[in-house]
Order: structure tokens, then C-alpha cells, then sequence
């Protein structure tokens, strides 16, 4: 993984922004400044280990040259075609790969690709600066613009600090949305003028009229309305089963050590057993708790017992979580109170001790459906039913009026699962932050909500357009490059995610069974004691924060509002 960074105010100081991002990229840093604009790289090595793999890297001829953050996947067929078409390579680096892509297929080059990336490409050519993110939102990418000046980094801090002589104000409302999310939804950030740029989305920079033109989504995810079965479960299982493998392996890919975590769940459970099939030398690494019922470690050891596989672990304690406390401010530069990232931390940096990749589950709970919130408003509608007084109310003015309050019914359910209770109270803090009073504190989840799917593939697809971006990944992303390892996600691969969405909910989700597809595909290799046991989820014992106070007010008020 790598730190990328630029701007077109030739008053910024693009050295400290790029090396405020160091830990991203311990192996080296280069800038590259042009007369309208700048490029920085902080990198950390992982394809292509020479110079030749070095960034800001340029065409032959100097007119088009690329930042990227990432790595995309099989890209290794995608070079043997343009070869074919007569292009000519001076690595064995993707970096390279996506730069001849843009030059043959210009902005297309981004549907024929695959993979985890937050990316800028400079093109003298025609004036423009184009920034892409990866379509489920694994790598991050910030971008600052104030109507005439123009940067992105890939962390906050390098925003904060390439733009140092700007006057950067608190956005109250994002802070608002904090309290009730526990991390800030996008595009927002903690800054005015700094946004995220979304999951799947392009976006374009003029540098003559420094206006942005434009800024739009390149993917959008196709979903399976029905609720029936549809197809025979013994064929959806032979391809599933194919489709994790190919992830898998094409993610093994480096040119240095890779590992995985295994945590004793069913995601890490498979992903590590498939990263065995293709390096019976396989590294895991696992946290553990001294809490029964919060450690997994034994289910870990199973699985690593039954592969032969070795299992690195290590016991968080609390005097763990207090050493490292106040770090969380320099991981995330914003508000963040998912607490699960300090043993993602720890367990990251147990990792980065033999390797420099790791292979985790993340995502396998929104794709396939793995959280208990799915099945209780599953159960929720079947008890009530589409002849239920309230329901059929709610339906009835969700299509005559998208702004109706029947958001207030689902989506008040959910926030409380998304967030904890503030202990000062929400009309406090409104108060506080000076936020009317007809705010609408659901929006980040109004925008990607659709009644018409069936119930849990509709909160399943929520969640990967909001909880799986703004919490799950960005956790692992801060917390793993603060140690400078890279984190693969093969169970969020293109593939996976829209095979696991064509599919009836019925079948993904059989009976109502919690990502039952999935289970039944590896009942035989993982174990049905690990697969079928009650899901414990990879979260930090609440008695190791001892407060009176919510952990988002908590955090907030310690290292934000002082």
C-alpha cells in the first residue's frame, strides 16, 4: 500500500503532506511538480520492488502520468493484452498496467479493472486531473476544493498538511453525524472544503477553469428484487466456491511475504483456508481476548491444527487498549469510535513481524450476510406482514413521497444498531454543535435505502454502501498502515460482491440462515463447529472502556473537543 497526494497551488508544501503519510510508504518518497500541478508518493513496495517501480510514474512521451494507492487484481491478463495491442512495459508493476490501460482506453480503462485503489491520473493532454475510487470503497481518497485550488491525499492528515497556510473550519454537522454513526459519512469529512471521494465514483478537475466538471459513479451494483429460490443450490455453491478461490489466489500475488488473519469466524476461517490451498507455508496471525466470550482463539487454533497452518497470536489486554488510547487520533484525523480498531492494530502489527500482506474476511458479514440485525428485520416484516395497518401505511407514502417519515419506522431501528445511546442526549448536543432542529440525521442511510428489495438484501445492501466504507474499511486501512501493512480483502472482490447480489435472497440467504450459502459451500473444509456456532465478531471487551459517557461522546470530548 502507498500514500498518493497532489494539488495545483504552487504555494503548498507537498513534502510535509506526503511525509506526514510516511507510514503508508516507508520504502520511499518522490514529487513530481509540473507548471499547473503537483504529484507525491510515499511507497510502500510490494509489486516490482526496483525503481522502475517507483511513482509518480509517466508515459514514454511525459504527457500523462499517474498516483495510485492499491492494488488491482489479475492484472498480469490485463498486461498480456495490451501487449498484444503493441504496448511496451518497463516493470512488472499494475502501477504500469493501469497507466497503458488509460492510454489505450482512456477513462474506460477503469471498467476493465478490478481491484482496491484510490488513484489520480494527470493528463497533460487534455487539462484534465481525474481521481477514482474503488467501487466498494476499501482505499480511501480525500480531496480539498475551495472554487479554485485543488488537492486529494489519501489520508486526512496529508490535506491537513499540504494545505497548511489554509484555515480549515470544523463541519459541526459531520460531527453530529459522528455521534450517531460512530465514524463520519460520506463524502463527508471533519473539515468544510475536504470531502471523500465515494465508492465507484470518478471524479474530474479542470486545471484551466480549476473547476471541478464533473464527478459521477462509474459502477453501480445490480440487485436480485426476488425472494424465492431460483436456482439449484449444489450449482450456486460449485460456482461460489470458484469465484472464492480465484479471489484468493489472485490476491497471494506479491513479491514479498503474505499472510492472513484468522480470527476463528467463518470469513477468516475461509479465506485463510484458501490461502493455504495455494501456500501450504501460510503465515495467520489472531488477537485473543482473556474474556470467554469474547475470544475465538480456539476456533482459530482449530482450523490452523487441522491445515497444519501456523497461527501467530497474541492476548489484548486492557493496560494494551490504554497504552494505545490516544493514538486513534493520528490513525483516523477524525472522529472514529469503532474500538475494535486497536486490536486490528495490535494483530497488524504482530503480522507486519514476518510479513508485509495480509489476506483478511472483511466483508464477507454485508456480502453474504452474516449480521443478526438482517435477520430481526426479516423476522420483523414476516411477523407483521404487507396487511399490517402500519406497514402498508409506510409503504403507501414511501410511493407517493421519498421524503415521507416512514424512514422513521426501519431506519430509527438500524441507527440504533449502527450506534450506541448518547449518554448527554441528542437534544444536547444539537445544542452544542448548533445543529437545527430539523436536521435529518438519517440521510447517510436515506440516499441508499430502497423498500422495494426484500428485507435483508435490502439492509445487506445498505450496509455496503455505508457501515462496510465508512466503518469496516476504514478501520483496517488506518490501523494496518499505521504499522505499513498492506490488508487484501478477497471476499470483496467484483466478482464476489455482484454474484452475491444477482442471487434471490432465498438463496443467499436460505431460510433466513445468516450467510447461508457460504456456510453450506465449506461445510466439509472449514467445520460446521466453526461455521454454525454462535457469531461473536471481532469487537473489544466494553469493560476494558470504563466510562459514563457513550464511546463516540467519550472519544469525541477527549481528543477532539478538549
Amino acid at each position: 500500500m502507498c500514500a498518493i497526494l497532489g494539488g495545483n497551488n504552487v504555494g503548498w508544501n507537498y513534502q510535509k503532506g506526503i511525509e506526514c503519510m510516511e507510514q503508508r510508504g516507508p520504502d520511499g518518497i518522490k514529487i513530481r511538480t509540473m507548471e499547473d500541478f503537483t504529484l507525491a508518493f510515499a511507497r510502500l513496495a510490494i509489486m516490482d520492488l526496483s525503481e522502475n517501480g517507483m511513482q509518480p510514474m509517466f508515459s514514454d512521451d511525459d504527457q500523462v502520468g499517474i498516483v495510485f494507492n492499491g492494488e488491482i487484481y489479475g492484472y498480469r491478463k490485463l498486461r498480456n493484452r495490451l501487449e498484444r495491442l503493441g504496448h511496451q512495459f518497463h516493470s512488472t508493476s499494475d502501477t504500469e498496467v493501469i497507466l497503458n490501460a488509460y492510454l489505450e482506453w482512456g477513462e474506460q480503462f477503469i471498467t476493465k479493472v478490478d481491484g482496491m485503489f484510490g488513484m489520480a491520473v494527470y493528463d497533460k493532454r487534455d487539462g484534465l486531473v481525474r481521481l477514482f475510487r474503488d467501487r466498494i470503497g476499501i482505499k480511501p481518497l480525500y480531496y480539498y476544493y475551495d472554487g479554485n485550488n485543488f488537492g486529494f491525499a489519501s489520508e486526512l492528515k496529508g490535506i491537513v498538511n499540504m494545505c497548511s497556510t489554509v484555515s480549515l473550519r470544523v463541519d459541526h454537522t459531520a460531527v453530529y453525524d459522528f455521534l450517531n454513526y460512530l465514524y463520519i459519512p460520506e463524502p463527508k469529512s471533519y473539515y468544510k472544503n475536504v470531502y471523500k471521494l465515494l465508492p465507484g465514483h470518478r471524479l474530474l478537475f479542470d486545471l484551466k477553469s480549476r473547476r471541478i466538471v464533473k464527478d459521477s459513479a462509474y459502477w453501480r451494483l445490480t440487485v436480485n428484487e426476488a425472494q424465492g429460490s431460483e436456482r439449484k443450490q449444489e450449482v450456486l455453491i460449485e460456482e461460489l466456491k470458484s469465484l472464492v478461490a480465484e479471489s484468493v489466489q489472485e490476491q497471494m500475488i506479491a513479491d514479498v511475504p503474505v499472510g492472513t488473519f484468522l480470527s476463528g469466524g467463518v470469513d477468516s476461517s475461509i479465506v485463510t483456508y484458501e490461502g493455504h490451498k495455494v501456500n501450504d507455508e501460510l503465515e495467520s496471525f489472531s488477537i485473543g481476548f482473556t474474556q470467554d466470550n469474547y475470544n475465538e482463539l480456539d476456533y482459530a487454533y482449530k482450523l490452523a491444527k487441522k491445515y497444519k497452518i501456523n497461527l501467530n497470536s497474541k492476548i489484548f489486554s486492557r493496560s494494551t487498549f490504554l497504552t494505545n488510547y490516544r493514538k486513534l487520533k493520528s490513525w483516523y484525523d477524525e472522529p472514529f469510535a469503532d474500538t475494535s480498531a486497536f486490536p486490528t492494530y495490535i494483530v497488524s502489527g504482530l503480522a507486519r513481524e514476518k510479513v508485509k500482506v495480509i489476506l483478511t474476511g472483511d466483508g464477507g458479514d454485508e456480502v453474504f450476510g452474516g449480521y443478526y440485525r438482517y435477520r430481526d428485520i426479516w423476522k420483523k416484516e414476516k411477523e407483521k406482514g404487507p396487511d399490517n395497518l402500519l406497514v402498508s401505511y409506510l409503504y403507501s407514502r414511501c410511493k407517493k413521497n421519498s421524503d415521507s417519515y416512514f424512514w422513521l419506522d426501519e431506519l430509527s431501528f438500524l441507527n440504533r444498531n449502527y450506534s450506541w445511546i448518547l449518554q448527554l442526549g441528542e437534544k444536547e448536543w444539537r445544542k452544542r454543535l448548533g445543529i437545527d432542529r430539523d436536521y435529518d440525521k438519517f440521510w447517510a442511510l436515506r440516499r441508499h435505502y430502497h423498500m422495494e428489495l426484500p428485507p435483508m438484501t435490502r439492509v445487506q445492501y445498505l450496509d455496503v454502501k455505508t457501515y462496510l466504507p465508512g466503518d469496516i474499511l476504514t478501520k483496517v486501512d488506518r490501523a494496518s498502515m499505521a504499522v505499513s501493512l498492506e490488508v487484501r480483502v478477497p471476499l470483496l472482490s467484483r466478482k464476489l460482491v455482484e454474484f452475491s447480489f444477482s442471487l434471490s435472497e432465498a438463496d443467499r440467504l436460505p431460510a433466513g440462515m445468516l450467510k447461508g450459502l457460504l456456510k453450506k459451500a465449506y461445510e466439509k473444509e472449514v467445520g460446521k463447529d466453526i461455521l454454525y456456532r454462535r457469531k461473536m465478531g471481532f469487537t473489544m471487551p466494553s469493560n476494558f472502556y470504563k466510562t459514563g459517557m457513550a464511546p463516540q461522546e467519550r472519544i469525541l470530548t477527549d481528543l477532539w473537543m478538549k
